[in-house]
């Protein structure tokens, strides 16, 4: 069964079409309108190590947080090669298309936890909430700059590639001496 299908069929929905509200994930920390409020819009999934969370071409109904272990989105190559596109920690959104279609694939590279939203229940709160709308519009900024600095990322070398890394990761980890990587080494070379 396509993961759509199974999410759809997963998700209850109210009498208004809309998700039920689920169990309020750890968001003590949690500060911003769109952390506070998709909350409570979405469910909680648990996706083994792995398992696709959503395939390429596959509808773009639903965005995905992370609230535990780590994503990739990855997308196979006409020649056979796998290009991974990201890594999603937890906090990150994954899944958040300007078209109908997912252009990447995403799967769970550990067991993780993935908060489920609606796009288009997600898109009416920002028509609504203009500070929700600003998050969503930041989120997409942001998702815009990684893409252009991993364009630069073709002009480096390898060492220069595996440093910029290790520093992108390191920047998104937490405060000391320790970088954690979840992905492979072929995940990362990908």
């Amino acid at each position: 069964m396509p993961t759509q299908t199974a999410i759809y069929t997963w998700l209850p929905v109210n009498r208004s079409g809309g998700p039920l509200a689920a169990r309020a994930i750890d968001g003590a920390s949690e500060r911003k309108p769109l952390a506070q409020t998709i909350r409570v819009m979405g469910m909680i999934m648990s996706f083994r190590r792995n398992a696709e969370m959503f395939g390429e071409s596959e509808p773009a109904d639903f965005v995905y947080k992370v609230v535990s272990g780590s994503v990739r989105t990855s997308k196979i190559l006409s020649d056979g090669r796998r290009q991974i596109g990201g890594f999603y920690l937890p906090g990150d959104i994954c899944g958040f298309e300007c078209a109908d279609e997912h252009s990447w694939s995403a799967e769970a590279i550990t067991d993780a936890k993935v908060l489920v939203i609606k796009r288009n229940a997600l898109t009416t709160l920002a028509d609504r909430d203009a500070a929700v709308g600003r998050e969503l519009f930041a989120l997409t900024a942001s998702e815009l700059r990684h893409v252009q600095e991993r364009v630069l990322l073709l002009i480096k070398s390898a060492q220069e590639r595996v440093a910029s890394f290790l520093l992108e990761m390191a920047d998104r980890g937490l405060a000391g001496n320790v970088i954690e990587l979840p992905m492979s080494r072929q995940d990362i070379a990908d």
